[in-house]
């Protein structure tokens, strides 16, 4: 299986969190680090924010 590669507005999409929220975590080692696309690129790994959003929901409750 092929992993997609996530823009940032996708990524918020999914998670619900806004771009300096997603930033913030990274930087706290909270959230997951992105792929180098380019110099000024950046993606996600699609499983990465899977994973990432399981473990959120599975510690909701």
């Amino acid at each position: 299986m092929t992993d997609r590669i996530l823009r940032r507005p996708e990524v918020e999409d999914r998670t619900g969190l806004a771009r300096s929220t997603i930033y913030d975590l990274k930087k706290e080692g909270l959230f997951p680090q992105p792929v180098k696309l380019g110099k000024r690129a950046v993606g996600w790994r699609e499983s990465d924010i899977v994973r990432w959003l399981a473990e959120r929901i599975g510690t909701a409750g």
